[in-house]
C-alpha cells in the first residue's frame, strides 16, 4: 500500500510538472513573439460581469502597443501612456487626469502588460483546450502569488497556431470576472510620431487633474 501511495504521488508529481512546464514554453512563445513586433493595434470586445450584484456589461475598444508606451480608446474615454506619466482624458467628464503608473505593481494587468504579465508575479499550469471557430485555444490558469491579490485567478486563451492571445479571463475575488477578447491583431503598423504624447493644447478648457 505504502509503494503503490508513493508511485501515485510521484505520477502526480510529474504531471503537474509537466502541466506548468508546457504553460511555461507556451506562454514564453507568446512573449517572444509579441516582443519581436515594433508595435501591435488590437481591437477587442471587454465585458464585466457580476451575477450577484446583477451586473452586465459590454463594450468594445482599441489599444497601440509599442513598448511600454500604449493609447486605450474604451468607453468614450482615452488613456495615453508615454512610458513615465499616464494620461485620462474624459470627455464626459471634461477632465484629465495626470498620474504615474507603478511598473512594480505585479497584480495589475495594465495594457502595457496585457502580452506579458504573466511573467513574474503568477504561478501557471495548462488548463482546457476549446476549439473557436476552427482555431485550437490552449487556456492556462494563472494565480497570483500573492496572496492579497485582488485577482483570484486569471485564464489567458492562446491561440496554438499564432502564438497570440484569444482572450483573458479575470475572476476577482469579489465575484466579478471581467473578459476580453480579441477582435482584431495587426502588427507593425505606422504609426503617428504623436500617438503617445499628451496635448495640452487640445484641453484647455478641460479640468486638470493631476495626482502625486
Amino acid at each position: 500500500m505504502k509503494h503503490l501511495f508513493l508511485t501515485a504521488a510521484f505520477l502526480f508529481t510529474s504531471f503537474a510538472f509537466s502541466q506548468s512546464n508546457s504553460a511555461k514554453n507556451l506562454l514564453n512563445d507568446v512573449s517572444n513573439k509579441a516582443k519581436a513586433y515594433s508595435n501591435i493595434s488590437i481591437d477587442f470586445k471587454y465585458t464585466l460581469e457580476n451575477l450577484s450584484e446583477n451586473i452586465h456589461q459590454e463594450t468594445r475598444g482599441n489599444v497601440v502597443l509599442e513598448g511600454d508606451k500604449y493609447r486605450l480608446n474604451i468607453l468614450g474615454a482615452t488613456r495615453i501612456y508615454d512610458g513615465k506619466t499616464l494620461y485620462s482624458i474624459s470627455p464626459d467628464d471634461e477632465e484629465v487626469t495626470i498620474s504615474n503608473e507603478n511598473p512594480d505593481d505585479e497584480n495589475s494587468i495594465t495594457p502595457s502588460k496585457m502580452l506579458t504579465f504573466y511573467e513574474d508575479g503568477y504561478t501557471y499550469h495548462t488548463d482546457i483546450t476549446q476549439n473557436i471557430k476552427g482555431r485550437k485555444i490552449q487556456y492556462i490558469k494563472l494565480t497570483p502569488i500573492d496572496s492579497n491579490a485582488e485577482i483570484k485567478h486569471v485564464l489567458l486563451g492562446v491561440d496554438v497556431q499564432t502564438k497570440h492571445i484569444y482572450n483573458l479571463i479575470e475572476v476577482g475575488k469579489n465575484g466579478t470576472k471581467t473578459t476580453l477578447t480579441v477582435n482584431s491583431f495587426k502588427t507593425d503598423q505606422p504609426l503617428s510620431k504623436s500617438l503617445f504624447t499628451f496635448d495640452k493644447n487640445k484641453y484647455k478648457d478641460y479640468y486638470i487633474n493631476k495626482l502625486d
